[in-house]
Protein backbone atom coordinates (compact mmCIF):
# COMPACT_ATOMS: atom_id res chain seq x y z
CA UNK A 1 0.00 0.00 0.00
CA UNK A 2 1.19 3.52 -0.79
CA UNK A 3 0.15 5.77 2.08
CA UNK A 4 2.75 8.28 3.32
CA UNK A 5 2.10 9.84 6.72
CA UNK A 6 2.71 13.43 5.67
CA UNK A 7 0.58 13.60 2.50
CA UNK A 8 -2.80 12.74 1.09
CA UNK A 9 -2.54 10.67 -2.08
CA UNK A 10 -5.52 10.12 -4.38
CA UNK A 11 -5.90 9.88 -8.21
CA UNK A 12 -3.07 8.03 -9.96
CA UNK A 13 -1.96 6.64 -13.32
CA UNK A 14 0.48 3.96 -14.35
CA UNK A 15 3.26 2.97 -16.74
CA UNK A 16 5.08 -0.38 -16.99
CA UNK A 17 8.73 -0.44 -18.06
CA UNK A 18 10.73 -3.66 -17.83
CA UNK A 19 10.32 -5.18 -14.37
CA UNK A 20 9.01 -2.01 -12.75
CA UNK A 21 5.58 -0.52 -12.35
CA UNK A 22 5.66 3.28 -12.28
CA UNK A 23 2.89 5.08 -10.47
CA UNK A 24 2.19 8.81 -10.83
CA UNK A 25 -0.25 10.30 -8.35
CA UNK A 26 -1.82 13.45 -7.00
CA UNK A 27 -0.52 14.50 -3.60
CA UNK A 28 -0.97 17.35 -1.15
CA UNK A 29 0.43 17.93 2.37
CA UNK A 30 -1.73 16.98 5.34
CA UNK A 31 -0.50 20.17 6.99
CA UNK A 32 -3.27 21.89 4.99
CA UNK A 33 -5.63 20.53 7.65
CA UNK A 34 -8.76 20.27 5.49
CA UNK A 35 -8.54 17.50 2.84
CA UNK A 36 -10.88 19.49 0.59
CA UNK A 37 -8.02 21.95 0.10
CA UNK A 38 -5.94 19.25 -1.58
CA UNK A 39 -7.48 19.90 -5.00
CA UNK A 40 -6.05 23.39 -5.42
CA UNK A 41 -2.72 22.35 -3.85
CA UNK A 42 -2.07 19.21 -5.89
CA UNK A 43 1.33 18.24 -7.28
CA UNK A 44 2.36 15.00 -9.02
CA UNK A 45 4.47 12.40 -7.21
CA UNK A 46 6.22 9.28 -8.54
CA UNK A 47 6.85 5.84 -7.07
CA UNK A 48 8.01 2.45 -8.40
CA UNK A 49 7.26 -1.13 -7.44
CA UNK A 50 7.87 -4.65 -8.71
CA UNK A 51 4.75 -6.09 -7.04
CA UNK A 52 2.21 -3.21 -6.82
CA UNK A 53 2.29 -3.45 -3.03
CA UNK A 54 5.73 -2.27 -1.88
CA UNK A 55 6.58 1.16 -3.26
CA UNK A 56 9.67 3.33 -3.44
CA UNK A 57 8.89 7.02 -3.74
CA UNK A 58 11.01 9.26 -5.99
CA UNK A 59 9.69 12.66 -5.04
CA UNK A 60 7.66 15.30 -6.83
CA UNK A 61 7.90 15.43 -10.62
CA UNK A 62 5.39 18.14 -11.58
CA UNK A 63 4.26 21.32 -9.84
CA UNK A 64 1.90 24.15 -10.90
CA UNK A 65 3.25 26.63 -13.42
CA UNK A 66 1.91 29.82 -11.84
CA UNK A 67 -0.05 32.74 -13.24
CA UNK A 68 -0.71 32.68 -16.96
CA UNK A 69 0.15 29.00 -17.50
CA UNK A 70 -2.14 26.12 -18.40
CA UNK A 71 -1.59 24.59 -14.94
CA UNK A 72 -1.54 27.84 -13.00
CA UNK A 73 -3.11 26.48 -9.78
CA UNK A 74 -2.67 22.71 -9.74
CA UNK A 75 -1.51 19.66 -11.69
CA UNK A 76 -4.21 16.99 -11.87
CA UNK A 77 -4.82 13.49 -13.23
CA UNK A 78 -3.24 12.19 -16.43
CA UNK A 79 -1.86 9.21 -18.31
CA UNK A 80 1.51 8.15 -19.73
CA UNK A 81 2.31 6.52 -23.09
CA UNK A 82 5.48 5.85 -25.07
CA UNK A 83 5.87 7.15 -28.63
CA UNK A 84 7.49 5.37 -31.58
CA UNK A 85 10.86 6.99 -30.74
CA UNK A 86 10.85 5.63 -27.20
CA UNK A 87 10.05 8.99 -25.59
CA UNK A 88 7.57 8.90 -22.71
CA UNK A 89 4.74 11.40 -22.94
CA UNK A 90 2.53 12.41 -20.06
CA UNK A 91 -0.80 14.10 -20.72
CA UNK A 92 -2.21 15.59 -17.55
CA UNK A 93 -4.81 18.07 -16.36
CA UNK A 94 -3.87 21.67 -15.77
CA UNK A 95 -6.23 23.50 -13.44
CA UNK A 96 -6.66 27.24 -13.02
CA UNK A 97 -8.87 28.44 -10.16
CA UNK A 98 -10.26 31.90 -10.79
CA UNK A 99 -10.63 32.93 -7.16
CA UNK A 100 -9.52 31.88 -3.69
CA UNK A 101 -13.07 32.00 -2.34
CA UNK A 102 -14.98 29.80 -4.83
CA UNK A 103 -14.51 26.63 -6.85
CA UNK A 104 -14.76 28.12 -10.35
CA UNK A 105 -11.91 26.71 -12.40
CA UNK A 106 -10.85 26.06 -15.97
CA UNK A 107 -9.36 22.69 -16.84
CA UNK A 108 -7.24 21.93 -19.90
CA UNK A 109 -4.94 19.13 -21.04
CA UNK A 110 -1.22 19.79 -20.60
CA UNK A 111 1.81 17.68 -21.54
CA UNK A 112 5.27 16.73 -20.31
CA UNK A 113 8.00 14.47 -21.73
CA UNK A 114 10.64 12.14 -20.29
CA UNK A 115 13.32 9.78 -21.53
CA UNK A 116 13.33 7.62 -18.38
CA UNK A 117 10.04 8.20 -16.45
CA UNK A 118 11.96 9.88 -13.60
CA UNK A 119 12.78 13.36 -14.91
CA UNK A 120 10.01 15.26 -16.68
CA UNK A 121 9.98 18.45 -18.75
CA UNK A 122 6.76 20.31 -19.44
CA UNK A 123 5.89 21.02 -23.05
CA UNK A 124 4.86 24.62 -22.58
CA UNK A 125 3.72 24.90 -26.22
CA UNK A 126 1.03 22.26 -25.74
CA UNK A 127 -2.55 22.84 -24.65
CA UNK A 128 -5.80 21.10 -25.51
CA UNK A 129 -9.04 22.85 -24.54
CA UNK A 130 -12.73 22.02 -24.59
CA UNK A 131 -14.36 22.91 -27.91
CA UNK A 132 -17.67 24.73 -27.29
CA UNK A 133 -19.03 23.19 -30.49
CA UNK A 134 -19.80 20.10 -28.44
CA UNK A 135 -18.67 20.72 -24.88
CA UNK A 136 -19.77 22.88 -21.97
CA UNK A 137 -17.37 25.70 -21.06
CA UNK A 138 -17.20 27.82 -17.93
CA UNK A 139 -20.08 30.28 -17.74
CA UNK A 140 -22.27 28.53 -20.31
CA UNK A 141 -24.25 26.86 -17.50
CA UNK A 142 -24.43 26.91 -13.70
CA UNK A 143 -21.80 24.14 -13.44
CA UNK A 144 -18.86 25.59 -11.43
CA UNK A 145 -16.02 24.40 -13.65
CA UNK A 146 -14.98 23.94 -17.24
CA UNK A 147 -14.71 20.16 -17.06
CA UNK A 148 -11.96 18.95 -19.41
CA UNK A 149 -9.67 16.65 -17.44
CA UNK A 150 -8.36 13.15 -16.64
CA UNK A 151 -7.04 12.30 -20.13
CA UNK A 152 -6.66 8.63 -20.99
CA UNK A 153 -4.49 8.06 -24.08
CA UNK A 154 -4.22 4.87 -26.13
CA UNK A 155 -3.39 3.77 -29.69
CA UNK A 156 -5.75 1.76 -31.87
CA UNK A 157 -4.82 -1.06 -34.25
CA UNK A 158 -4.51 1.40 -37.15
CA UNK A 159 -1.94 3.51 -35.30
CA UNK A 160 -4.26 6.42 -34.48
CA UNK A 161 -3.96 7.84 -30.97
CA UNK A 162 -7.12 8.51 -28.97
CA UNK A 163 -7.63 10.61 -25.87
CA UNK A 164 -10.70 10.07 -23.67
CA UNK A 165 -11.52 13.03 -21.43
CA UNK A 166 -13.84 13.79 -18.51
CA UNK A 167 -16.18 16.32 -20.08
CA UNK A 168 -19.71 17.73 -20.14
CA UNK A 169 -22.01 18.23 -23.12
CA UNK A 170 -23.11 21.77 -23.95
CA UNK A 171 -26.84 20.90 -23.81
CA UNK A 172 -29.19 18.95 -21.59
CA UNK A 173 -30.23 18.89 -17.95
CA UNK A 174 -27.49 20.25 -15.67
CA UNK A 175 -26.98 16.97 -13.75
CA UNK A 176 -27.25 14.83 -16.89
CA UNK A 177 -24.53 16.28 -19.13
CA UNK A 178 -21.64 13.96 -18.29
CA UNK A 179 -20.00 12.52 -21.41
CA UNK A 180 -16.77 10.85 -22.48
CA UNK A 181 -14.90 13.55 -24.37
CA UNK A 182 -12.70 12.56 -27.30
CA UNK A 183 -9.69 13.79 -29.25
CA UNK A 184 -7.44 12.11 -31.81
CA UNK A 185 -3.84 12.46 -32.99
CA UNK A 186 -1.65 10.81 -35.62
CA UNK A 187 1.55 11.47 -33.68
CA UNK A 188 0.80 12.51 -30.04
CA UNK A 189 1.77 16.07 -31.00
CA UNK A 190 -1.13 17.47 -32.99
CA UNK A 191 -4.56 16.75 -31.52
CA UNK A 192 -8.03 17.33 -32.93
CA UNK A 193 -10.99 17.59 -30.57
CA UNK A 194 -13.82 15.31 -31.70
CA UNK A 195 -17.48 15.00 -30.66
CA UNK A 196 -18.05 13.02 -27.43
CA UNK A 197 -18.27 9.25 -27.81
CA UNK A 198 -21.20 8.98 -25.40
CA UNK A 199 -24.38 11.03 -25.27
CA UNK A 200 -25.70 13.10 -22.37
CA UNK A 201 -28.71 11.67 -20.58
CA UNK A 202 -27.03 8.69 -18.91
CA UNK A 203 -27.82 10.02 -15.44
CA UNK A 204 -24.30 11.25 -14.76
CA UNK A 205 -23.02 14.79 -14.29
CA UNK A 206 -19.47 13.57 -14.94
CA UNK A 207 -17.41 10.42 -15.52
CA UNK A 208 -14.01 10.80 -13.86
CA UNK A 209 -10.64 9.04 -14.30
CA UNK A 210 -11.45 7.15 -17.49
CA UNK A 211 -9.62 4.03 -18.67
CA UNK A 212 -10.15 1.46 -21.42
CA UNK A 213 -9.33 -2.12 -20.44
CA UNK A 214 -9.51 -5.67 -21.82
CA UNK A 215 -10.44 -8.47 -19.41
CA UNK A 216 -10.50 -12.03 -20.73
CA UNK A 217 -10.94 -10.69 -24.25
CA UNK A 218 -13.87 -8.40 -23.42
CA UNK A 219 -13.58 -4.63 -23.77
CA UNK A 220 -14.61 -2.28 -20.95
CA UNK A 221 -14.37 1.32 -19.83
CA UNK A 222 -13.57 2.15 -16.21
CA UNK A 223 -14.68 5.41 -14.62
CA UNK A 224 -15.51 6.85 -11.22
CA UNK A 225 -18.39 9.01 -10.09
CA UNK A 226 -19.69 10.37 -6.80
CA UNK A 227 -23.25 10.09 -5.56
CA UNK A 228 -23.48 13.89 -5.62
CA UNK A 229 -22.99 13.81 -9.41
CA UNK A 230 -25.67 11.18 -10.07
CA UNK A 231 -29.13 12.26 -11.15
CA UNK A 232 -31.90 11.88 -8.59
CA UNK A 233 -33.29 8.95 -10.57
CA UNK A 234 -30.03 7.04 -10.13
CA UNK A 235 -29.84 7.96 -6.46
CA UNK A 236 -33.41 6.79 -5.93
CA UNK A 237 -32.52 3.25 -7.01
CA UNK A 238 -29.60 3.14 -4.57
CA UNK A 239 -26.65 3.88 -6.83
CA UNK A 240 -23.66 5.38 -5.03
CA UNK A 241 -20.10 6.66 -5.15
CA UNK A 242 -17.43 4.31 -6.45
CA UNK A 243 -15.32 2.96 -9.29
CA UNK A 244 -17.57 1.75 -12.09
CA UNK A 245 -16.99 -0.43 -15.15
CA UNK A 246 -19.11 -0.66 -18.31
CA UNK A 247 -18.98 -2.80 -21.47
CA UNK A 248 -17.36 -1.12 -24.47
CA UNK A 249 -17.73 -3.71 -27.22
CA UNK A 250 -18.56 -1.33 -30.07
CA UNK A 251 -20.23 1.45 -28.13
CA UNK A 252 -19.90 2.28 -24.44
CA UNK A 253 -22.94 0.79 -22.67
CA UNK A 254 -23.35 3.02 -19.62
CA UNK A 255 -26.74 1.47 -18.87
CA UNK A 256 -24.88 -1.78 -18.12
CA UNK A 257 -22.28 -0.19 -15.84
CA UNK A 258 -21.67 -1.84 -12.46
CA UNK A 259 -20.12 -0.35 -9.35
CA UNK A 260 -17.07 -2.44 -8.46
CA UNK A 261 -16.09 -0.85 -5.17
CA UNK A 262 -18.76 1.20 -3.46
CA UNK A 263 -17.86 4.48 -1.71
CA UNK A 264 -14.80 3.17 0.12
CA UNK A 265 -12.59 3.16 -3.01
CA UNK A 266 -12.35 5.68 -5.85
CA UNK A 267 -10.46 6.39 -9.08
CA UNK A 268 -9.68 2.71 -9.61
CA UNK A 269 -7.30 1.57 -12.34
CA UNK A 270 -7.05 -1.91 -13.84
CA UNK A 271 -3.41 -2.98 -14.19
CA UNK A 272 -2.05 -6.27 -15.53
CA UNK A 273 0.43 -7.90 -13.13
CA UNK A 274 1.85 -11.40 -13.58
CA UNK A 275 -0.59 -11.87 -16.43
CA UNK A 276 -3.69 -11.11 -14.35
CA UNK A 277 -5.84 -7.98 -14.21
CA UNK A 278 -5.92 -6.35 -10.78
CA UNK A 279 -7.55 -3.19 -9.47
CA UNK A 280 -5.78 -0.44 -7.55
CA UNK A 281 -7.78 2.45 -6.13
CA UNK A 282 -7.41 5.14 -3.51
CA UNK A 283 -9.18 4.92 -0.17
CA UNK A 284 -11.92 7.51 -0.47
CA UNK A 285 -13.64 7.52 2.91
CA UNK A 286 -14.20 5.55 6.09
CA UNK A 287 -17.55 4.56 7.60
CA UNK A 288 -17.94 8.08 9.06
CA UNK A 289 -17.45 9.70 5.65
CA UNK A 290 -13.98 11.05 6.50
CA UNK A 291 -11.48 11.28 3.64
CA UNK A 292 -8.57 8.83 3.93
CA UNK A 293 -6.36 8.80 0.84
CA UNK A 294 -3.62 6.28 0.10
CA UNK A 295 -3.50 3.64 -2.65
CA UNK A 296 -4.56 0.06 -1.96
CA UNK A 297 -2.71 -3.16 -2.57
CA UNK A 298 -3.90 -4.92 -5.74
CA UNK A 299 -7.39 -6.47 -5.74
CA UNK A 300 -7.88 -9.35 -8.18
CA UNK A 301 -10.58 -8.78 -10.78
CA UNK A 302 -12.36 -11.37 -12.92
CA UNK A 303 -15.46 -11.90 -15.04
CA UNK A 304 -18.53 -13.58 -13.58
CA UNK A 305 -21.16 -14.20 -16.27
CA UNK A 306 -19.26 -11.69 -18.46
CA UNK A 307 -19.53 -9.01 -15.76
CA UNK A 308 -16.42 -7.75 -13.92
CA UNK A 309 -16.20 -8.47 -10.22
CA UNK A 310 -13.61 -8.27 -7.47
CA UNK A 311 -12.52 -11.55 -5.92
CA UNK A 312 -12.23 -10.03 -2.45
CA UNK A 313 -14.55 -8.19 -0.09
CA UNK A 314 -11.71 -5.85 0.85
CA UNK A 315 -13.07 -3.18 -1.49
CA UNK A 316 -16.04 -2.67 0.81
CA UNK A 317 -14.26 -3.05 4.15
Amino acid sequence: MLNPEDRWIWDFWHAHDGDLHHLFYLQAPKSLGDPELRHRNATVGHATSSDLSNWTEHGTILTPGGAGTIDATATWTGSVVRDHNGLWRMFYTGSTFLSADNNSNIEAIASAVSVDLYEWTKDTTFGLHADPTWYETLGSSDWPEEAWRDPWVYQDSDGLWHMLITARANAGELMDRGVVGHATSPDLGIWTVQPPITKPGAGLAQLEVLQTVTIDGDEFIVFSTQVSTLTQQRQDIGEETGTWIAPARNDICLEEAVNLTGPSLYSGRVIVHDGKPVLLAFRAENSNGDFLGGITDPLEITLLNHKPALLTAEARS
